[in-house]
């Protein structure tokens, strides 16, 4: 059982290295990782070359955080699996594709923060609380002005998924780890929200992109 288990999140590591990054980059000819605040993930799109790129690059890493896992489930549902190995396999591949995105071996471990991937995970896993999760994201974000105030609700919403309708300890085990390597991925922004020197979401979504497209 943990080799099944140790390929699958082989597997959906390898979906989650798979970045929007690249498909902007091919697009405008910009390596977002080496602009702006030296990301590959969404908001520093949006930064660099604008929101348009922003929202595409978050496309592309929700679409591969949702095909992962929604993919496995329509698998497991082929089988006869007890319930919480079912959850169990499924919180690790969205660990998988999230831990991808943000430590891409082709970019020497240094990715993005995952944040566009587990709004992805979280559709798959449960629509209406993952649908929840990105209209809080969004509102909370809006209403402090930043986006990582955002991010940490959406987190608590995928702790809820783990708990309700998540079956067995895995899941909450898996998504509290995820929670604290969030909080460690954003490290940073919450150092710049104390100093006053974070990005606002509102002068991101008015700035003109720092490289021309």
């Amino acid at each position: 059982m943990f080799m099944w288990i140790l390929l699958l999140f082989i597997a959906s590591y390898g979906i989650g290295c798979c970045h929007g990054s690249l498909v902007a980059q091919m697009l405008s000819g910009v390596n977002v990782k080496k602009q702006g605040i030296k990301n590959s993930g969404a908001s520093n799109a949006a930064i660099v070359l604008g929101w348009k790129y922003g929202l595409l690059v978050a496309i592309v890493d929700i679409f591969k955080g949702f095909v992962a896992v929604a993919g496995l489930r329509l698998l497991l549902s082929t089988g006869n699996f007890a319930a919480d190995v079912t959850w169990a396999l499924l919180f690790v591949a969205g660990a998988g594709v999230i831990v991808g995105h943000n430590f891409p071996f082709f970019m020497k471990f240094q990715g993005g923060k995952g944040t566009a991937s587990v709004i992805g995970v979280m559709l798959a896993l449960d629509w209406k609380l993952g649908l929840l999760g990105l209209i809080l994201l969004i509102t909370v974000s809006l209403v402090t002005d930043y986006l990582v105030i955002g991010v940490l609700v959406l987190y608590s919403v995928y702790l809820v998924i783990a708990v309700i309708p998540a079956v067995g300890p895995w899941p909450l085990v898996i998504a509290t780890v995820l929670f604290a390597m969030a909080l460690w991925k954003h490290q940073e922004n919450i150092i710049r929200i104390k100093n006053g020197s974070e990005n606002k979401v509102s002068a991101v979504l008015r700035r003109k992109p720092t490289t021309p497209t």
